[in-house]
């Protein structure tokens, strides 16, 4: 592993993240809402990862592969938050969360944050981009299975944002919970999708075979807590438990890990 190459990356990703965290503050602050720091979530491991593929010294095929990766996941997820954004107010999380907080100590919690999550779940990526390929078809093998997760993984988060979409934009739907195709197998489809690309990129990211990156493991589990435990589904879940029809729901979903429906008894 080259340890100057990884420190170098470390760095510029740490100071690309700033400056764009920075350029979002701004943003906030003109828009009068902290939600567009949501849009930006995607875009930020894009940056990393194209810093990691310029500035590192590695295996330049893995590093395509993980700027590839990280570029649909993140400019697709860029794309839909953007769009459901367009015309919206101030996301509610948000203002029982820092309502009563003042401006500096709310921008530290909001983008600093959320920078320094970026940073520290892309540092697979990071360390991946300054190590030589691994060694033999274990390290092909590990990469094959890191891009399958990925892709099973976008498809759930692609496919579930899609459907949640369509239903709101029905206006038959309005009161009502979606509780047919990914949204049966699963309560929070995009999430679990969330959390599956990124263990996708840790394994091709570990396919390099150093043990560093295999340690690394911990950027994916805290991704996977996040989202399962924190600040996406069960926060999401504290705003719909009152919801007409969601106990049932609830009852017969599971709550993050998939499974495919049981039939009605």
């Amino acid at each position: 592993m080259d340890w100057s190459s990884f420190g170098l990356v470390m760095l510029l990703s740490a100071a690309v993240l700033a400056a764009m965290h920075a350029a979002t503050w701004a943003w906030s602050r003109a828009a009068h809402k902290l939600a567009v720091v949501d849009v930006v979530w995607g875009l930020g491991f894009v940056l990393v990862a194209l810093v990691s593929a310029v500035v590192g010294s590695g295996d330049a095929v893995r590093r395509v592969v993980l700027l590839v990766l990280a570029g649909v996941w993140g400019l697709r997820l860029t794309w839909h938050l953007e769009r459901r954004a367009r015309g919206m107010g101030e996301d509610p999380r948000y203002t029982a969360l820092y309502a009563d907080k003042g401006p500096v100590e709310t921008a530290l919690r909001v983008f600093g944050l959320q920078g320094a999550l970026q940073w520290i779940i892309s540092l697979p990526i990071q360390a991946s981009a300054a190590v030589e390929a691994g060694p033999g078809p274990t390290a092909r093998t590990i990469l094959g299975a890191g891009v399958l997760v990925w892709g099973t993984g976008l498809f759930f988060e692609a496919v579930g944002d899609r459907q949640l979409t369509a239903f709101r934009a029905d206006p038959a739907n309005r009161g009502r919970i979606l509780d047919t195709g990914l949204w049966a197998w699963t309560r929070h489809p995009n999430y679990v999708g969330d959390a599956a690309v990124w263990w996708g990129m840790w394994l091709v990211a570990a396919s390099s075979l150093v043990p560093v990156v295999f340690a690394l493991a911990i950027s994916p589990a805290l991704m996977t807590f996040f989202l399962r435990n924190v600040s996406g589904a069960r926060l999401l879940e504290k705003s719909l438990s009152n919801k007409p029809g969601w106990a049932e729901y609830a009852a017969k979903t599971p709550y993050f890990f998939p499974r495919p429906p049981r039939p009605p008894r």
